[in-house]
């Protein structure tokens, strides 16, 4: 984790040191509502109104700011400030790019000295650069735009803001220009059709007029209509006129001629006195005579009764009266028949009358009906004339109007901020990218630590040994460090080595006799003394399931911790094919174990160990080329027994139980077997494998693990020893206590 951490934030300081420094310069907008401009003229040509909903203005905002990221500005920008030529447009170098244009199929090549335009690999490579570099953003709650824009170069990067805001300033004037000089062509194509239109149904008024004979008296009504005279309408109302009268006096006529045909000279003579007939003088003349008549008639009747009553009926005048009321009624009947006569003739010429006249209306009244369509179509088309002038009079005051707002219209957009030249680069944020340096490590070392956990099958606790092996390990062995004679021969230090002095000394009882990796060899002793059989095993096989995991420094130390228990001990270099404890206790000898075996003649030469006048070593000698052989031979075995009858213990160092069969062979004739397993490096498959294949030559209980190298603040040395770090006794070294 410390490693990822650590690298990360390596990366980042080496990329805020190399990398460009990028300014970003900063200008800022404001979108106005939309208002008519000083004359009230934009109302009259339907624009927008005052108020606006929240809806409108979101929808404005966005339009402007989606304009100021459109590709049209930005190649008006890109051609103006010439951006192609600066460094940030110049070509780099596309790994992944160059996969994917030779996966995909490439378009054809731009055209040789073409616009910027007209190339679509270059307007396509120079807007995505631009789109990178340009951040727009809208500034909720208000009508404010942002505008940012990152370049190498400060005063660039305060041009390409102004030039994009000026841009769009400049580009909706010119949206609003166009759409009136638009509207303005064509309101004139519109005009002239509407002038000949107009001109045509005044033409067809003036003739419908002429054709109906409709005189204009040039006045207008209280309704604000014109007067006009027609002589059509003034003589069907003239008919109209002589009917009515006609008709009345047909009635009057055909009254008197009614009550004439009764006979009754009572009824007849009451005409006079009603004035029914007082239109015609004749028989008005006729009625007075019959009425005249009727009162000599009454009296001479009364006179008739008068003498007969006084004179009796035999009075010669009465036969006179009498004459003369015969006489006189006559009279009357004969005037009564004349006015029957007078009066059929009068009802006859009353009815003719009636009926001419009613002729003379019918004549009129179907020219007026004429007329009256006339006047229906006049008044259509005389309409249509004036609403076709109305029209053409209003789109010539819109067109007039449109004139003058082409240079009134002035756009709603304020530039607030303008780019300025920025004082600091905007990249690389240091902070910021230390920041995401340190958790991306700390994530990549998490990460890495978890698969690392999941992936190690390395020996790191005692359980794991527990369950793959089932046994409890005879020692555990403390990290030590690294003394000069713990390196393998032909190490830096193998010059020193070869001293006797200086190897022996460097034996952990020697160097370090208080230390925990000494009191855990005797403690390993101790466990190997009092074993669970009736005798502590005397034969000592030491091996280990690969190389480095320490077998052959654990076979010196344990020989000479046992060797200082007072007990005889010989330590058998057993190792043929890789020697090392010769060099490693700076001991040589001009023959060896290889060579006894090998050589009937050649002695034994064991060496006596310096200080440990107890402890015995016998070299592994030449390296022979069959070592199984050698130490599973007869001969090995007689020295075997005869050893044992000499020394109390015997330890032989053989090599690892994976990489040859030596240490098989040797099993089968040692007493116990001590197989080493370094701390987080032996694989635990390893282990069990080596230990099973021990197991197959010997007895369970001859065969123990022994961990070595383990660190003293592991959780593995917690739970074995119950704390962690140094067993807190101080070694002493010429009377002077020194902290182990």
């Amino acid at each position: 984790m410390v490693s990822c951490v650590g690298g990360c934030v390596a990366l980042a300081v080496l990329v805020c040191v190399f990398c460009t420094r990028r300014y970003q310069a900063f200008g800022e907008i404001q979108v106005q509502k939309d208002s008519s401009d000083a004359l009230g003229l934009d109302s009259m040509m339907g624009g927008a109104e005052d108020a606006s909903d929240a809806l409108d203005a979101n929808i404005t905002l966005q339009t402007q700011a989606d304009l100021l990221e459109s590709d049209t500005l930005a190649l008006q920008v890109i051609e103006a400030l010439e951006l192609e030529t600066t460094r940030d447009y110049q070509p780099r170098y596309d790994a992944l790019g160059s996969i994917f244009r030779l996966l995909s199929p490439s378009g054809p090549a731009d055209p040789l000295n073409a616009s910027l335009e007209n190339s679509p690999r270059r307007r396509t490579r120079a807007l995505k650069i631009f789109d990178a570099n340009l951040n727009v953003k809208v500034v909720s709650g208000t009508r404010l735009i942002e505008v940012r824009f990152l370049s190498s170069d400060p005063v660039l990067a305060a041009k390409v803001v102004n030039q994009l805001m000026d841009g769009l300033v400049e580009y909706n004037f010119q949206t609003r220009f166009t759409a009136t000089n638009q509207a303005s062509e064509w309101l004139t194509g519109q005009l002239s059709d509407l002038k000949k239109q107009a001109e045509a149904l005044q033409a067809r008024v003036i003739a419908l007029q002429r054709q109906s004979g409709v005189v204009s008296l040039g006045v207008q009504d209280a309704q604000g209509r014109d007067q006009a005279y027609s002589v059509i309408v003034d003589r069907l109302q003239q008919a109209t006129a002589t009917l009515s009268q006609a008709t009345s006096n047909r009635i009057l006529k055909g009254a008197v001629y009614k009550i004439v045909q009764s006979g009754n000279a009572e009824l007849i003579s009451g005409l006079s006195a009603n004035g029914i007939v007082s239109g015609s003088p004749t028989l008005s003349t006729s009625l007075g005579l019959i009425q005249s008549l009727r009162m000599q008639e009454a009296a001479l009747q009364g006179q008739i009764a008068q003498d007969t009553s006084k004179f009796g009926p035999s009075y010669p005048r009465l036969m006179d009266s009498r004459a003369n009321l015969s006489g006189m009624e006559s009279a009357i009947e004969d005037e009564v028949h004349r006015v029957a006569e007078r009066s059929k003739n009068d009802y006859e010429i009353a009815r003719r009358e009636e009926d001419e006249s009613r002729t003379e209306f019918a004549t009129e009244k179907h020219q007026a009906d004429s007329l009256n369509d006339k006047a229906i179509e006049y008044a259509i088309v005389r309409q249509e004339a004036d609403d076709s002038r109305g029209l053409y009079e209003d789109l010539l005051k819109r067109l007039k109007e449109a004139g003058v707002l082409e240079g009134l219209r002035s756009s709603n957009i304020t530039v607030v901020d303008p780019g300025r030249i920025p004082s600091t680069p905007k990249q690389p944020n240091i902070p910021v990218y230390l920041a995401i340096a340190a958790g991306v490590g700390l994530f990549l070392g998490v990460c890495g630590a978890f698969i690392s956990d999941s992936i190690d099958d390395k020996i790191q606790t005692i359980e794991e040994i527990e369950r793959d092996l089932e046994l409890v390990p005879l020692g555990i062995l403390p990290h030590l460090g690294e003394p000069n004679w713990y390196r393998r021969p032909g190490g830096p230090s193998l010059s020193r080595a070869r001293s006797p002095s200086s190897g022996v000394n460097s034996l952990a009882i020697f160097a370090h006799p208080n230390s925990p990796y000494t009191e855990a060899l005797r403690g390993l002793r101790t466990a190997l003394l009092l074993a669970k059989s009736s005798a502590p095993p005397q034969l000592l096989l030491i091996t280990s399931s690969v190389a480095g995991e320490g077998k052959s420094i654990l076979s010196a130390n344990l020989a000479a911790v046992l060797a200082q228990s007072g007990r005889r001990v010989l330590l058998v270099d057993a190792d043929l094919r890789k020697p090392s404890l010769g060099d490693r206790l700076g001991m040589e000898s001009r023959t060896g174990l290889s060579q006894y075996l090998t050589d009937e003649r050649s002695p034994e030469d064991i060496l006596e160990v310096g200080r440990l006048p107890k402890l015995h070593l016998l070299t592994s000698g030449p390296v022979p080329p069959y070592p199984a052989d050698l130490l599973g031979s007869l001969r090995m075995m007689e020295a075997l027994d005869r050893w044992r009858g000499y020394y109390d213990f015997i330890v032989l160092d053989s090599p690892p139980v994976l990489l040859v069969t030596d240490p098989v062979v040797l099993a089968s004739l040692a007493d116990a077997t001590l197989l080493v397993a370094r701390y987080g490096m032996t694989n635990r498959l390893s282990l069990a494998r080596s230990h099973r294949t021990l197991m197959d030559q010997s007895t369970q209980d001859r065969v123990g693990i022994v961990l070595n190298g383990v660190s003293q603040g592991s959780p593995f040395h917690y739970e074995y020893y119950g704390h962690s770090g140094s067993l807190g006794y101080p070694e002493i070294h010429g009377g002077k206590h020194v902290d182990a």
